[in-house]
């Protein structure tokens, strides 16, 4: 039933049969695939996932997998810590390692000790498409982003405590702005436990010890080393922190997600510190020149000043008060003067005006009229009569004098006279 080479550990029967447990299987089958030597050390190409991170273990368990195949896999915490990037489903890779049977289930897995990408395309493929997934979001909006306040007294760091960059923060922002204190709040930069440290960081700042400025980053490096600066939820952290953010990742031609949702990227941490604090003689040159501003408005102001007071003390005004008073007393008689001159004359041109209204309205009230002979017909119901065709014979009229008014009745109607 099987090969001589590999019956130790199985208990001699009948030459007609063999008879061994499920465990005995798996481990005979075990103790096979590990004197395989092929199978010590493989590498294997193919897409992840089913990527699992156990948080109590740090053990990372995931599927590799192509057109055809898959197969489980395992990376214990030891070499997981190693990474360069984070692994993530879809990603493209190769692993290194090799196969082992995992006896209680009777399944062989690849024990992976090193992944890298398979080509730097399949990062670049993940980091597109994150990159238009937070865009079509709004997370890269320029509206979004904070101004940096002019003079930054705290400033927070964010990198490896043990980096160039962090000494090359302390050492620019130490020359240019003195008064500006640094805080290192020192994190992984690099490997899977990079974004979790940062984003850590970044919550420590916002909430518990507030500074005027952030500066996350690191040195240059790979595509897999810079690869924590494209997490998604890293991205998120930066885009929902209160505090202005600057990135600084790698060198000048390294962008990365973090750079997108920042409020401002610098090429290099030391560009961050120089766009972070003011040059401390760009501020003592302001400073001399509002000094300067001022004491020419100072002077004009005061020469402005000076000019009044020596054109008051040569008024006579000043030297004869008394004229002074005599002159604004006549003003104010000869202002009392013309103002009773003008009453005088609109009173006396209303006045003029009434009477002329006044004879006006006597000349047409009808009473005058009527003192003058003539007397106004009114029919019984008191309507005024103003023709002799609104009459008939036998009619009774009104005659309104100017003293009285006469019954009387129409005996007949003459026309034309």
């Amino acid at each position: 039933m099987f090969d001589s080479n590999y019956e130790e550990g199985f208990s001699v029967v009948s030459e007609r049969e063999r008879t061994i447990s499920v465990t005995q299987l798996n481990n005979f089958i075990k103790n096979v695939v590990e004197q395989i030597p092929a199978l010590e050390r493989v590498s294997v190409k193919g897409e992840i996932s089913n990527c699992t991170i156990h948080r109590a273990s740090g053990h990372i368990y995931f599927s590799l997998k192509d057109e055809g195949s898959i197969i489980k896999a395992v990376m214990f915490k030891g070499y997981a810590s190693r990474l360069d990037f984070k692994l993530e489903n879809g990603m493209k890779v190769v692993c290194h390692g090799k196969i082992n049977v995992f006896v209680r289930d009777g399944q062989y897995s690849l024990y992976v000790d090193s992944v890298k990408a398979d080509g730097v395309g399949s990062l670049y493929e993940a980091f597109e498409k994150l990159k238009k997934k937070l865009e079509a979001e709004g997370l890269f909006d320029p509206a979004h982003k904070k101004k940096l306040p002019k003079i930054p007294l705290k400033v927070g760091v964010i990198t490896s405590a043990t980096g160039a960059a962090v000494r090359d923060i302390i050492n620019v922002s130490g020359r240019r702005f003195p008064l500006a204190k640094v805080y290192v709040y020192p994190s992984t930069v690099q490997g899977p436990t990079a974004a979790p440290s940062m984003i850590k960081a970044i919550d420590y700042f916002c909430n518990e010890f507030p500074t005027d400025v952030l500066i996350i980053g690191r040195g240059g490096g790979s595509l897999e080393e810079l690869w924590a600066f494209n997490d998604e939820k890293l991205a998120r952290a930066i885009y929902n922190c209160r505090i202005p953010i600057i990135s600084a990742v790698g060198h000048e031609t390294d962008f990365t997600i973090a750079d997108f949702v920042a409020d401002l990227r610098a090429p290099t941490p030391s560009a961050a510190a120089e766009i972070a604090v003011p040059d401390r003689s760009d501020i003592l040159r302001m400073l001399s020149n509002v000094q300067k501003r001022t004491r020419s408005v100072l002077k004009s102001k005061t020469d402005s000043y000076r000019r009044i007071l020596n054109s008051l003390a040569g008024s006579s005004q000043l030297k004869n008060p008394k004229n002074y008073f005599d002159q604004r007393r006549q003003y104010l008689i000869s202002l009392e003067e013309k103002i009773d001159t003008s009453c005088k004359r609109i009173i006396e041109k209303k006045r003029s005006s009434l009477n002329t209204l006044s004879a006006n309205a006597k000349a047409l009230n009808p009473l005058g009229v009527l003192k003058r002979g003539y007397a106004a017909v009114f029919s019984e119901g008191g309507k005024v009569i103003t023709s002799s065709d609104s009459l008939e014979k036998g009619d009774r009229v009104n005659l309104q004098f100017s003293d009285g008014t006469v019954q009387t009745t129409v005996d007949g109607i003459k026309k034309g006279e």
